[in-house]
């Protein structure tokens, strides 16, 4: 039973929050086609309710950290649609000055810690970041997603082994969508129960409905509150889906049709949108209010890209290194 209460207010967020992720990476889909967004794009079209139901739970101060497809985390965290959709076009007006891209997004002031292209590379970090929190004396969390082909990596070994001996505030989360770009994780492993990695460990551990942003909440609530009452780390799989390819270059063959439709008919947005009508929480005008308010973000973002300067060339030798002479960046 989670100790925050799901309200009504909680459902028409999970529902605007959503709406917004889906809208906004549908225009970096159909930008990406027109070539305005360039580069490695991997869209979150499908697993929102995995962010929906973490945010009803954290607070802003907590700390994010997740892999590539990190689009709707920033956006969840409080970064704007402006300085995200600026920073795929590779803008200086972007979150990371138009030099990182799609899998780079990052902000210290909300505190979220990328976007990381290096498979597996931000589980670590997660942990350190906890470890400062607890460090700092904080009752802050660090929440760390993955997606199921990094959990084969060997660092998240090293990382649940250190997280549990130092009982540091981190919940781990693994996004299971099925595949690890085109590899489904009945050929990746013999242990398809991906959470059971934290009974190795003795982490607490479980799988998560991630279609349902109720399922979420619940599971993330417990987790938080474990980390803020200092008992350590928390190791979820929550299982979903993403309705398009790896990334913009992936056809996604390797699925069927059947597949694909049966996880569209547990649509995310969908089903809470039909809670919301069910519970009598929110008229027909509010939905299209919505529809208008996401609509105008989104739009007003894309005119925000198009109008900001490119990166000037100078800035390819700065946010290097702290050091500001640091020798052999320059000639």
């Amino acid at each position: 039973m989670s100790s925050i209460e799901i309200t009504r207010d909680t459902y028409l967020q999970w529902y605007e929050s959503m709406l917004l992720m889906r809208k906004f990476e549908e225009k970096a889909g159909q930008l990406y086609g027109q070539q305005k967004i360039r580069g490695f794009c991997h869209l979150y079209i499908g697993q929102e309710a995995v962010m929906a139901g973490a945010m009803s739970v954290l607070r802003p101060e907590d700390s994010m950290i997740t892999a590539y497809r990190d689009h709707a985390h920033a956006l969840a965290k409080g970064m704007s649609a402006n300085e995200i959709m600026a920073e795929l076009y590779g803008k200086a007006t972007g979150c990371s000055k138009g030099k990182g891209g799609s899998m780079h997004m990052f902000s210290k002031e909300k505190k979220f810690f990328g976007g990381h292209g290096i498979v597996g590379g931000q589980i670590p970090l997660g942990a350190g970041i906890a470890f400062a929190e607890k460090y700092n004396g904080t009752d802050n969390v660090c929440v760390c997603y993955m997606g199921d082909g990094a959990v084969r990596q060997g660092a998240l070994n090293e990382t649940f082994n250190m997280a549990m001996l130092w009982k540091l505030p981190v919940i781990f989360v693994c996004e299971n969508n099925g595949y690890a770009m085109g590899t489904s994780v009945v050929r990746t492993t013999n242990m398809i129960d991906i959470y059971k990695i934290g009974l190795g460990f003795d982490m607490p551990c479980a799988p998560v409905d991630g279609m349902d942003p109720v399922a979420v909440h619940n599971a993330m609530d417990e987790a938080v509150q474990r980390a803020r009452r200092d008992e350590g780390p928390t190791f979820l799989e929550i299982r979903t889906y993403r309705y398009k390819g790896h990334s913009m270059s992936d056809p996604a063959k390797y699925r069927t049709k059947e597949e694909v439709e049966g996880y569209k008919a547990k649509d995310p947005v969908e089903v809470v949108k039909a809670a919301i009508e069910e519970k009598k929480y929110a008229d027909e005008a509010w939905f299209e209010q919505i529809s208008e308010k996401i609509k105008a973000i989104v739009d007003e973002s894309v005119k925000f890209s198009e109008e900001s300067p490119w990166p000037d060339p100078s800035e390819l030798y700065n946010d290097v290194y702290m050091q500001s002479d640091y020798p052999y960046i320059r000639d």
